[in-house]
């Protein structure tokens, strides 16, 4: 079947309808991806690097029948394998930039009858997209307070509730701490993340308030593009408040089924900044399992560290919060008082 070249406008469209396929190498797919994709390499990591260093000493005919010598053995099994996975031979296709990898795929697919909609320009075109896209100007709404105050709750349930939600620890596989890995996949690469983080954007009203977790700049391994971050703390801010019972109580509830070792090696990663003796008194009482012991231990150092992460929001679009002993449904009302009151709607 013919095959026809779409722009990443028809994408948007097209992709709610059939499968995603990435012509590239396994370790590019790894690296990032439109998400969504499904991966079908042309040519591996090793023979990708042989025909691009042969196209740079001998030009492109030599690097195009190398490519052929060593994927055309191949031909039958990548068929059978498109044909085993998407049945219904409807298919987007991209490449780096929608050049010869997608283009032989294509080639390839429509031999066994599949209909193909190839992306012109390719992932390059759809990476533009989104790197752009994390950095444009938004309506951030930021959402603070020390350690324990619930705050991953609260979005969630105003998501829920129907308000712009920017899920930034969700996305980056990380609760941005020591002991923010713990339990869950790993973390995509920055480039992805910044992908994911664009899909999200792309589906809101950047005119309209968005909430967003306050953040470092890393969480974890993942960096917050510049602009995206700047705008974080150039943007109104509210400040949780709860006692530090309530805190404590939360992140047992979080925290005091993990594995005992993933706990004590997250504590022996803070030593530097705890000390000797705080430490120690924090495995211990891991170890003991006496969890309001080892949490009350470590908010000292991050009740610390929030305090001067604070003074860099902007006292005058900063609104404090006591949310303490409210229930969930008084402490939403709470916040959405709050949003009106900060961008007086």
């Amino acid at each position: 079947m013919a095959e026809t070249m779409i722009s990443l406008d028809d994408f948007w469209t097209l992709r709610k309808q059939m499968p995603i396929i990435d012509a590239r190498s396994e370790g590019e797919f790894a690296q990032s991806h439109i998400p969504g994709a499904f991966n079908l390499p042309i040519l591996n990591d090793s023979e990708r690097i042989e025909v691009g260093t042969l196209y740079k000493q001998k030009g492109p005919e030599e690097a195009i029948l190398k490519g052929f010598e060593l994927v055309g053995p191949r031909f039958h099994l990548i068929q059978k394998e498109a044909l085993s996975k998407f049945p219904e031979k409807k298919i987007i296709v991209y490449c780096w930039r929608g050049g010869m990898r997608s283009q032989i795929l294509s080639w390839l697919l429509s031999m066994v009858g599949f209909e193909i909609f190839r992306l012109k320009g390719g992932y390059k075109t759809y990476r533009n997209f989104t790197f752009h896209e994390v950095r444009k100007d938004l309506c951030l709404l930021v959402l603070g307070g020390k350690t324990g105050v619930g705050k991953t709750q609260l979005l969630k349930t105003l998501a829920q509730r129907g308000e712009q939600v920017l899920d930034l620890e969700g996305l980056a596989n990380h609760r941005g701490s020591s002991f923010g890995s713990i339990g869950l996949p790993p973390q995509p690469s920055v480039e992805q993340f910044e992908n994911l983080l664009a899909e999200m954007i792309r589906r809101l009203d950047s005119t309209q308030p968005i909430w967003v977790e306050n953040e470092s700049r890393k969480i974890g391994r993942v960096i917050l593009p510049d602009r995206f971050f700047e705008q974080m703390l150039q943007s109104p801010f509210i400040d949780i408040q709860k006692t530090e019972e309530e805190r404590i109580e939360h992140i047992a509830e979080e925290y005091a089924q993990l594995p005992k070792l993933d706990l004590i090696q997250a504590v022996k990663r803070l030593q530097k900044r705890l000390g000797g003796l705080r430490t120690q008194e924090a495995i211990a009482a891991i170890e003991s399992e006496d969890h309001a012991s080892w949490i009350r231990n470590l908010l000292i150092y991050y009740d610390k560290t929030y305090d001067f992460d604070l003074e860099r929001h902007q006292e005058e679009k900063t609104k404090h919060l006591d949310l303490s002993h409210l229930s969930l449904e008084n402490q939403i009302h709470q916040l959405l008082q709050a949003k009106n009151q900060l961008y007086g709607n």
